[in-house]
Parts: C-alpha cells; sequence; structure tokens
C-alpha cells in the first residue's frame, strides 16, 4: 500500500499557494531595480550575521548563563534572555535609524523626523527588562507563599 504524502488541510494548501505568490511577487518587484545590489546585500546580510553577531550573540548568552549559574540562579535565565533577544533584534532593526545614520535619506523619503529613535529604543529596552523583573518578582513570591512552612 502506498504512503499518503502529510499534505495538511484543503485550507492549509491555500494559504501555503498564497504565501508562495505574494513572496514570489514581492521578490519580483525588489528585483526589478538593483537586482545585483539586493542580491549582495542578502548574501552580505547573512554572512555577516553568521560569522559575526551569530558568535557574539552566544558569548552574550553563555556570559550571562555563567553568571545565573554561579549565582545559584540558572531558573532566571529566561527573564534575562527574552527581554535581551526582543532588545536586540528591535536593534538590529533599527540600528541605522538608532545609529542616526540614514538622518537625511529617512527624511527625504518619508517626511518625518528621524529623532528619538535611540531615546524610545532605550524606554522599551527598559521597559522589556521591567516587565521580565516583575514577572520573575511575582513568580518568585507565587513559589515563596505555595511553599510550607519550615518547622523548628
Amino acid at each position: 500500500m502506498p504512503r499518503r504524502l502529510p499534505l495538511g488541510s484543503p485550507f492549509q494548501l491555500l494559504l501555503l499557494l498564497c504565501s508562495f505568490a505574494l513572496a514570489g511577487y514581492a521578490g519580483v518587484r525588489l528585483l526589478s531595480g538593483d537586482w545585483f545590489g539586493v542580491a549582495l546585500w542578502i548574501v552580505g546580510a547573512a554572512l555577516l550575521h553568521d560569522l559575526v553577531l551569530l558568535p557574539l550573540y552566544a558569548l552574550a548568552d553563555r556570559t550571562a548563563v555563567g553568571a545565573l549559574e554561579a549565582a545559584g540562579r540558572r531558573d532566571w535565565t529566561p527573564y534575562v534572555r527574552v527581554p535581551a533577544a526582543l532588545s536586540g533584534l528591535l536593534l538590529l532593526v533599527w540600528f541605522p535609524l538608532i545609529a542616526g545614520m540614514v538622518d537625511r535619506r529617512y527624511r527625504l523619503a518619508t517626511g518625518l523626523s528621524p529623532d528619538g529613535f535611540l531615546a524610545r529604543w532605550l524606554l522599551i529596552t527598559a521597559v522589556l527588562f521591567a516587565g521580565s523583573a516583575l514577572l520573575l518578582v511575582l513568580r518568585v513570591r507565587r513559589a515563596a507563599k505555595q511553599r510550607p512552612p519550615a518547622s523548628h
């Protein structure tokens, strides 16, 4: 008896085909101008990420985990990793504006002021870490309430 391919529901297949069509359309539009420059940028970004940024992420993660392990708090790792990862992702996406590298181009393209991206990114980072710290405090309090009192 031949094995049946796991294709999914018709709705999933339709969504997949629509996403491929949209990606194809975007690719044709993106590459219609300077296709070599776009391809070079994509390859360069992949190499920069894989050869430079990924080792830096790994080093920062190992350092944070090592510090938490030394303090006996390895279970606190997600409360540092998640806000750091989200903040890093925002920095990666908005780096040219946060660093003030494309002020003139941004103003010409959008008509908006590029000022304030650094301050907003720092504020978002602070809120992410504060929210994570609040969740950790709530978790520690709940665990302390559920623990039976020590008998003397």
